[in-house]
C-alpha cells in the first residue's frame, strides 16, 4: 500500500508489495526491493538502495550527504541488503570517494538512534543496540554485535562475532570472535556463548580460546603473542583468520587485560 499522503518521486524505483506510509519522503535515483515496509516520517534521499523485505520505522533519514568536508558531490550511494530492519530516528549517510558507497548488509538490526557514517562497511547479520554511532569509514564483520551507546571512531574494524559491550569506545580494532569492554577498550574473553548459538562445535571454540590465550593472556605484546601463536598451534583456517586480521591492523588492536 502506498499512501496519498506519501512525497514520492515519480523517478524513484518501488518494487512490488512495497509499502509506504504517510508522510513519508522519497526522493529521485531511489530504488527499494520487493516487499519493503516503510513506516511514517522516514526520509530516503537520492543514490539510495534498499533491498527486499526490510522495515523502516519512522523518523529514519537514509542517504543523506556526508558530514565530511572533503565531500564535493561525488555521485556516491547507500546500499541495504535484504531483511535488514531500520528502527526509529537511524541515520545513514552517503559515501565519499573514499569507498564510493556505504553498506550494509542482509539480517541487519539497526536499533533506535544509530548512526552510521560515510564509507561505513556492515557486514550480514550485524547487531548496533540504541544509540551507537559510527564515524566514517568504519568496517564491521559478519554477525558482530555493538551494545547501546557504543562509539567507533574512524576507520575502525570489528570482526567477524566480536561483541562490544556497551558504552564502550572502540579506539582501536576488535579482531574477530572476542569480546570487548572497558575504558580503554580490552579483551575480555572469548564469544563463546554467542559462538556456540551459531553452530561453531566445541572443537573450534576451544581453538579459539586457545589463540586468545596465547595472545593476551600468556603474553603482554601482542607480536610475542602471534609468535607464540604459529609456533605452537597448527595451521587451520580460525588460526589464519585471526593472525591475519592481527597483522593487517595497521591501527593497532585492543589490549589484554592490565
Amino acid at each position: 500500500m502506498i499512501s496519498n499522503l506519501a512525497n514520492i518521486s515519480p523517478k524513484a524505483q518501488l518494487g512490488e508489495g512495497v509499502s509506504v506510509e504517510g508522510f513519508t519522503t522519497i526522493y529521485e535515483d531511489v530504488i527499494i526491493g520487493a516487499r519493503t515496509k516503510i513506516h511514517p516520517n522516514v526520509t530516503i534521499y537520492p543514490g539510495t538502495r534498499i533491498g527486499t523485505d526490510c522495515e523502516i520505522f519512522p523518523g529514519a533519514c537514509i542517504g543523506v550527504i556526508p558530514q565530511d568536508l572533503k565531500f564535493v558531490g561525488e555521485d556516491t550511494t547507500v546500499e541495504i541488503g535484504n531483511n535488514t530492519v531500520i528502527r526509529e530516528g537511524v541515520t545513514i549517510h552517503r559515501a565519499t570517494k573514499d569507498r564510493w558507497v556505504t553498506k550494509i548488509g542482509n539480517n541487519c538490526l539497526l536499533m533506535t538512534y544509530v548512526h552510521i557514517a560515510h564509507d561505513c562497511h556492515i557486514g550480514n547479520n550485524v547487531i548496533l543496540a540504541g544509540y551507537t554511532g559510527l564515524s566514517g569509514h568504519v568496517t564491521i564483520d559478519d554477525y558482530a554485535i555493538l551494545e547501546g551507546m557504543v562509539a567507533a571512531q574512524q576507520f575502525m574494524h570489528i570482526g567477524a562475532h566480536a561483541f562490544v559491550a556497551g558504552a564502550t569506545l572502540i579506539r582501536k580494532n576488535v579482531p574477530p570472535y572476542v569480546k570487548a569492554a572497558r575504558e580503554p577498550i580490552t579483551f575480555a574473553g572469548v564469544n563463546s556463548v554467542g559462538l556456540r548459538r551459531r553452530g561453531f562445535t566445541d572443537e573450534q571454540v576451544r581453538e579459539i580460546e586457545d589463540i586468545y590465550r596465547i595472545i593476551y593472556v600468556q603474553n603482554n605484546v601482542i607480536s610475542k603473542g602471534i609468535e607464540g601463536v604459529l609456533d605452537t598451534m597448527p595451521a587451520s583456517p580460525l588460526r589464519e583468520e585471526i593472525i591475519g586480521f592481527i597483522q593487517a591492523s595497521d591501527k593497532g588492536v585492543i589490549r589484554g587485560m592490565i
